[in-house]
């Protein structure tokens, strides 16, 4: 069985065509992501893009190249079949979890290739097609709008709203993409922005705004207040912060906290998101897949987990519009929709890459 030859970060930098703004204070004006690449003994490669986000995470380019760096002696020699002792090396280093998903992601694609296949080829889709959705930063009505009518007219029908610092400022943004794209879809994320005394007001409001659901109304740390707002049945709840990882997932399904999972597999990798998402199933709940703010190349090796057994909403697989460039070429939508046979021409672009790298 060929083994862990060689790991290799490649920070690159992608600028993006406005700001993301959400929750309290984040915002995102650039991808300044990593690019883990994974050589085995046999000489197949596999990748994975790896999104620090300090805000969430608490990761920085610079911890993940210290947690690579931390990592890899530990890895390298191993067979890439051997996922007891691959995930042990995982699981014994806690946090760091975007970092541990590149790794996870890069050794599923390495193995796939050393098999002769690619991930297209590995991962059979559940459902032929997945519709898609935006993400909308927190933003002024003209700068949201633009946003919006840009991924609109790439083929997006479903939008994600940032809300939660201002209620009366988020029904006037609701109601103007309502106007002017009244065939889309809409649902919000507050971000965990929300007290328990006042979220129920503002979740009726969203409600009778003609939201679909709303993701973490409330900070995380409020368990039970979170269960009570569940119990209400006001509006769908999104679980996201709350369900970080496959025991957080299990903590939230036993309270009964949330009606939908946002599955990110930047967070999670292959391997937890496949049980995170079987668990999931257990409970009859539904689920989405979040691209976790990613590029192309990350967009579409996210975009293969959103195909499987369970995944039922639409899926945040679009935000590589709001970058200028990439290095994959992502198919176009078809009316709001993904198509699984339109994956299969995905790859990733070594040439294209290079401009983008900060080496």
């Amino acid at each position: 069985m060929p083994s862990i030859k060689r790991i290799t970060p490649r920070p690159f930098r992608l600028p993006l065509r406005g700001t993301l703004r959400w929750g309290r204070a984040s915002e995102l004006a650039a991808l300044e992501h990593v690019l883990l690449e994974i050589e085995l003994s046999d000489g197949s490669v596999g990748r994975a893009e790896i999104p620090p986000r300090p805000t969430i995470y608490g990761e920085t380019l610079g911890t993940i190249l210290a947690a690579l760096d931390y990592l890899s002696p530990q890895l390298v020699g191993l067979e890439v079949e051997d996922t007891e002792a691959i995930q042990q090396v995982l699981n014994n280093f806690p946090s760091n979890l975007t970092a541990k998903a590149g790794l996870d992601i890069a050794l599923w694609e390495a193995w796939a290739q050393s098999e002769g296949q690619t991930l297209w080829q590995v991962f059979e889709p559940h459902h032929p097609r997945v519709q898609v959705s935006y993400i909308l930063g927190i933003a002024d009505e003209a700068e949201m709008l633009a946003d919006a009518r840009a991924v609109y007219q790439a083929g997006v029908r479903v939008l994600k709203v940032k809300v939660g610092r201002d209620l009366e400022g988020d029904l006037a943004r609701i109601a103007a993409l309502k106007w002017h794209f009244p065939d889309a879809a809409l649902y919000a994320d507050a971000n965990e922005t929300l007290s328990p005394q006042e979220a129920e007001g503002y979740l009726q409001k969203w409600a009778e705004a003609g939201l679909l659901y709303v993701e973490e109304p409330l900070p995380i740390a409020e368990v039970l207040a979170r269960k009570r707002l569940h119990k209400a049945a006001i509006l769908p709840i999104i679980a996201d912060d709350s369900a970080f990882t496959l025991r957080d997932l299990w903590r939230e399904a036993q309270l009964d906290t949330y009606d939908i999972l946002n599955l990110k597999p930047a967070r999670t990798g292959y391997t937890q998101t496949l049980q995170m998402l079987a668990l999931n199933r257990a409970e009859s709940k539904k689920a989405m897949v979040g691209s976790q703010a990613l590029s192309s190349f990350g967009a579409y090796q996210t975009a293969l987990m959103a195909f499987q057994e369970g995944v039922t909403e639409p899926c945040e697989l679009a935000f590589h519009l709001k970058a200028e460039g990439g290095f994959c070429s992502f198919p176009p939508l078809k009316d709001g929709w993904l198509y699984w046979e339109d994956l299969a021409q995905c790859r990733f672009d070594p040439q294209a890459f290079e401009p983008y790298t900060l080496n």
